[in-house]
């Protein structure tokens, strides 16, 4: 993203750090008018019309696998994967998945106030899941944006999962200058930090261990936590010698069982959950305008 699109995004920082998702994808309105005027055989200002009102799916705006015609690249001046069309044939499409709930109502409907209405440059829509489903989203994001091959993240993925589990806690001055996240030896709950090591409370730290294992799990044999890496019958057999199973009640004896009912701790399971997204379309909206002009000439 460049400084100039960064500085006119829609202003989170009113809400807690986890919260909102952001994905971003590119569209080739070469393809979309192709298929409007060379197919359907409309004119260019009836294509333009039509495709001005367009209003993609929040699953074409957030999968993880693009599908004509939008597309992802991060070139600096990509060609359309389908067509070939240059950049100027693209529009970009940012689009904000806001978890539903006490700590971001309030905030989330003072930022739609504050955002323009003309021509429906930003669109609100509302859908329903499951946490279980929001959680498994989030662990999808962070297995694409973390840089597994860099041991660094994974103090990332402990900050991440912190920040979700303690919104209100202002996560990013806690990690900053951090090297070291360790179990703590006397803690019972909480945290602690000491100088650049951060200290966690046994059940905490086991949390995060399973979270580093989810994240990373698809991308090397096994997974990879702050022990090393681990397969699933290694980790559980740690989170078993821990008592942080008894604790939490799990009982079951088989690997995958007790993986269910981990995720459930951590995701909140089958509670329903609203979630909220905001798509930005202004840039896409200048482009259809400027391609339409092209059409006419």
């Amino acid at each position: 993203m460049s400084p100039a699109k960064k500085s006119r995004a829609p202003d989170f920082s009113a809400f807690p750090p986890g919260t909102v998702t952001e994905y971003t994808t590119l569209v080739c309105l070469a393809c979309i008018f192709d298929l409007f005027t060379s197919q359907l055989h409309l004119a260019p200002r009836t294509a333009y019309s039509e495709i001005k009102r367009y209003s993609p799916t929040i699953k074409e705006l957030t999968s993880p696998v693009a599908k004509r015609p939008f597309f992802d690249s991060d070139e600096k001046n990509p060609h359309c994967p389908y067509c070939n069309a240059a950049k100027r044939w693209h529009a970009r499409l940012d689009t904000y998945r806001i978890e539903g709930g006490k700590l971001t109502d309030a905030a989330r409907r003072a930022l739609l106030k504050s955002l323009p209405v003309k021509d429906t440059q930003f669109e609100s829509i509302e859908s329903k899941s499951d946490r279980r489903s929001v959680f498994f989203d989030w662990l999808d994001t962070q297995g694409r944006k973390l840089d597994l091959d860099d041991d660094s993240w994974l103090i990332e993925a402990a900050r991440v999962y912190l920040e979700r589990l303690e919104p209100k806690t202002d996560w990013s001055e806690i990690f900053e200058g951090l090297r070291v996240v360790r179990r703590s030896q006397r803690l019972e709950k909480g945290w602690e930090r000491e100088g650049p090591r951060l200290f966690l409370a046994p059940p905490i730290y086991n949390e995060v261990l399973v979270v580093q294992y989810l994240i990373s799990r698809s991308h090397t044999h096994g997974g990879r936590t702050f022990e090393g890496r681990t397969t699933l019958l290694e980790l559980i057999r740690r989170l078993r010698y821990s008592g942080y199973l008894a604790a939490q009640e799990i009982t079951e004896t088989d690997q995958f069982e007790i993986l269910e009912r981990l995720v459930d701790k951590l995701s909140g399971g089958s509670v329903r959950a609203k979630l909220h997204y905001i798509v930005d379309r202004r840039d896409f909206l200048a482009k259809v305008k400027a391609v339409y002009s092209k059409y006419a000439a």
